[in-house]
This record gives structure tokens, sequence and C-alpha cells, in this order.
């Protein structure tokens, strides 16, 4: 953008040297500018994948005894959670193992049945 206005600097207004002189800045201005923004981009490599899910909270929609299914993010996944989970439960999702999420329970929600308290 500082090209062009340069450009109809250095058409319209400026004096002969210094229309040249205002081009060359525009453009040199212009390329600094394009070379920040490509290195400002590509600081950090993007997570993208299932690999990105490590970490990540979901919830059990088909039991995992050991292999079932978990909602991440809006898409159900295939889970293996060791430790078993029923329907409705927290997992933390720690590992992919091809189109699989390994998960285990969170440990809040890590504890015994209401059915199993005694009064």
């Amino acid at each position: 953008m500082i090209f062009v206005g340069a450009v109809l600097l250095a058409i319209l207004v400026l004096p002969s040297p210094w229309g040249l002189v205002a081009v060359i800045v525009g453009g040199i201005w212009e390329i600094a500018q394009t070379l920040f923004a490509i290195r400002w981009s590509q600081r950090r490599r993007a997570r993208v994948g299932a690999e990105a899910l490590v970490g990540v909270g979901a919830r059990v929609v088909s039991p995992c005894s050991p292999r079932g299914r978990v909602a991440v993010g809006g898409e159900i996944w295939n889970a293996r959670c060791e430790q078993g989970a029923d329907v409705g439960e927290d997992v933390r999702v720690r590992g992919v193992q091809g189109i699989t999420l390994l998960v285990e329970r969170d440990q809040e929600t890590v504890s015994a049945p209401a059915s199993h308290h005694s009064t």
C-alpha cells in the first residue's frame, strides 16, 4: 500500500529526483514488511491432527471397557481406556494410536459411585 502511494506521489506531486526516492523507499518498506510477516507467521509449528488432542479433556459417549467412544471438540473418536469409563464420565487424552485415542479418567471424576458409599 505504501508502494502504491509512493508511485502516485512520484507521478502526480514530487519533482523528478524525489519521485524516484519515494518509489525506492516505498519498495524497500513493502519488502521489509513482507519478510517480517513471513518470519512472524513461521515462529512456531502448527499443531494439527490427532496429536494435537493429547492433554485435552473428553466425554465418554459409549462405555470404554476398554474400547469405546469419546466426544472431543464436537467430534466422536474411537477410544481405549484401560481403567474403564462409563457414559458421561470425563476423561483426558493421553496419547494416540492410529485413529484411536488413548484416554484415562480425569482425577476429579475418579471416585466410587454413589451406590458404593456406605451410610
